[in-house]
């Protein structure tokens, strides 16, 4: 699970227009990106079901194809393709590193009716982030841009989606993702190792009691990762693992949800763990889910009352003053873990532009025994207000 992101270690965005990439510095808005931030306004208002146009409805169980369904799904209000992992440089001085690449469609339902050609119709945005572990900071840039004019595109028929000058593509069972911005890149190839692991019920997973509440979601643990980084000038060649997941739906949150909490980990000896709880505003869960899949491809998938989230340890930002807790107990059919945050300082904060801060970053899982056994992302959203897509 995923959701819009934002800037530098400054923790301020600078542009959103399309191309924009400077992260330290705030710019004004020229009238054109108030019109863009306007509709974007709308677009929160299209999440809410009772003012939706077109009321969600249960979704079917689908057949996934591929690679078709590695595309765009238009027709579906919100979709993500969202890759994380952790990656290390060569030579005798490796270093470490996490990464996030994430892409964004969204129908902005009250522009559909609309003939102009410069209506926008479909918003794509894109978030990438890196967290440099040695030197304790998360670098992060966004772009935003509406579909259309060669400017941004998700193609219906593969992975392809671009935005500016970034892009996300597959080739057979290769992905590539390349992300320039002001302090840092990413030129990052993905390969796959597994087959697809579907999600939920043949890809259908539920995120809350009422059938609505349900995307269609895939993930492809245990990619192998190859190519380079690039920090203040500095370039690093780097290898390592990753995990993607892609979401397509028309309704998520239940109303009384304020946010969720959710992990993807890639496990040492190959299996793959997801977990994922949504909160109420009390902090209780409304509903739960995940899977467990094997090295051997044995496959668990987990039901709402099988899977705790149990705080140990909170960190207070010293940004936005927002606690978060950044270590865990989970309890699942895959067994106990805890999950810890590799640095604590890893908050994203959109408020300029989609509104939202939330906490995302590297980290590592252990067992009941205290033993690592594997890495990958965390992601809390709603602990400083409730999260509304």
């Amino acid at each position: 699970m995923v959701f819009w992101r934002t800037s530098s270690p400054s923790r301020t965005f600078s542009q959103l227009w399309p191309g924009a990439t400077t992260v330290s510095t705030q710019a004004d808005l020229q009238p054109q990106r108030r019109l863009l931030l306007a509709g974007l306004g709308s677009l929160a208002g299209c999440a809410v079901l009772a003012t939706s146009p077109n009321p969600a409805h249960a979704l079917p169980v689908m057949a996934l194809r591929f690679p078709r369904d590695r595309g765009a799904h238009p027709k579906f209000r919100i979709e993500w393709w969202y890759i994380t992992g952790q990656a290390f440089s060569s030579g005798a001085n490796s270093r470490r590193f996490g990464f996030q690449v994430t892409f964004f469609r969204t129908r902005v339902e009250e522009t559909q009716g609309m003939t102009s050609r410069f209506a926008a119709k479909q918003l794509i945005f894109a978030h990438a982030a890196v967290t440099d572990v040695a030197g304790q900071t998360l670098w992060h840039d966004q772009r935003i841009a509406r579909s259309g004019f060669g400017v941004a595109s998700a193609s219906e028929q593969d992975m392809a989606i671009k935005l500016r000058d970034w892009s996300l593509k597959a080739d057979g069972a290769r992905y590539s993702a390349d992300l320039p911005a002001a302090d840092f890149g990413l030129r990052l190839q993905f390969e796959e190792t597994q087959s697809v692991l579907l999600q939920g019920n043949q890809g259908l997973s539920r995120k809350g009691p009422d059938e609505s509440q349900a995307s269609h979601y895939y993930s492809q643990p245990q990619l192998a990762v190859r190519g380079s980084l690039q920090i203040k000038g500095q370039n690093f060649d780097v290898t390592g693992k990753a995990w993607l997941d892609h979401e397509w739906s028309n309704e998520l949150l239940h109303p009384s949800a304020v946010g969720w909490d959710w992990i993807g980990m890639n496990l040492d000896d190959g299996s793959a763990l997801t977990a994922f709880r949504l909160r109420d505003k009390d902090g209780a869960a409304v509903w739960a889910g995940g899977s467990f899949r094997s090295a051997a491809g044995e496959l668990r998938i987990f039901s709402p009352s099988e899977v705790r989230f149990t705080p140990l340890r909170r960190w207070k930002s010293p940004v936005t003053q927002i606690t978060y807790p950044v270590q865990w107990t989970l309890s699942s059919p895959a067994g106990q873990h805890t999950v810890s945050a590799v640095i604590d300082s890893q908050e994203l904060d959109s408020r300029r532009s989609t509104g939202s801060i939330y906490w995302e970053g590297l980290s590592e899982l252990r067992d009941a025994q205290g033993q690592r056994v594997g890495m990958g992302y965390l992601e809390m959203t709603g602990y400083g207000q409730a999260l509304r897509l």
